[in-house]
């Protein structure tokens, strides 16, 4: 059995900044089923919204937001995502993430997409996610305070009331996960104070997707088993053009 303070599943933009956030006061351990570059994250194309321009505020971004969910948007939860995009960019920048610069040098180069009233999208070309998980894995492997396990599957966490001589109260508590080591076929154990699932979409349920090989909704199915409340599952993304090839099996 391994303890460690935090154990996070997944090495996409979620997984790899928030083991950066917490491990300045925690030790953190990061576990991915393939490589740390298999990721949604990795493929992600167009570019990041936000409201970067003295062209544009938050409330035009919360109402095209809004209008285009077509009712089905949690406002609350758009205007906390639209108030904060900001920050998070000029965070991904102090991390080292390239965006491009205007042809001016007088900040970043905004695109403009469909849905939206103002040219908002930040992006690095056309290979974004990749150049964020290019800069959020170099602070990661330079961190010496979280420790990242590649090759590493988690296949159930670890709640309370499945475990041996732990007095089960109340609510389910999620104590950390089964971890198959994919290296050697064994089946690990890791404790943790806190487990943050980071896994990614399902996308890969369907038998033609642009989604990767990796976004089999492993996270959500754990979730599940263990008690937690899932919705929104009819919600998945696929890259709405894609070249297809009889003879590869995947686009």
């Amino acid at each position: 059995m391994y303890e460690t303070d935090v154990l996070i599943i997944g090495s996409g933009v979620a997984g790899l900044s928030f083991a950066l956030k917490v491990a300045s006061f925690a030790r953190v351990t990061l576990v991915t089923k393939k490589s740390c570059v298999d990721t949604a994250t990795n493929l992600a194309q167009g570019g990041i919204a936000a409201v970067l321009s003295e062209d544009d505020t938050v409330e035009a971004h919360v109402q095209d937001t809004l209008r285009s969910g077509d009712g089905l948007c949690n406002e609350e939860i758009v205007r906390l995502v639209v108030r904060e995009g900001p920050e998070r960019v000029r965070e991904l920048i102090e991390l080292g993430v390239r965006f491009m610069k205007a042809q001016n040098g007088k900040g970043l180069d905004l695109g403009m997409e469909g849905g939206h009233s103002a040219r908002r999208v930040a992006h690095a070309l056309d290979l974004t996610g990749h150049e964020i998980e290019r800069a959020l894995l170099d602070q990661v492997e330079r961190n010496k305070d979280i420790k990242v396990l590649e090759n590493h599957l988690a296949i159930d966490l670890l709640v309370e009331s499945k475990v041996e001589g732990v007095v089960h109260q109340g609510r389910e508590r999620c104590l950390g996960a089964y971890v198959l080591n994919r290296l050697t076929g064994e089946v690990e154990v890791y404790r943790a104070r806190v487990t943050i699932l980071c896994t990614g979409g399902c996308g890969k349920v369907y038998l033609y997707t642009t989604n990767p090989d990796i976004a089999t909704g492993d996270g959500v199915a754990m979730a599940y088993r263990a008690g937690a409340r899932v919705a929104n599952l009819e919600f998945v993304q696929f890259h709405p053009t894609c070249f297809y090839n009889p003879r590869l099996k995947n686009f």
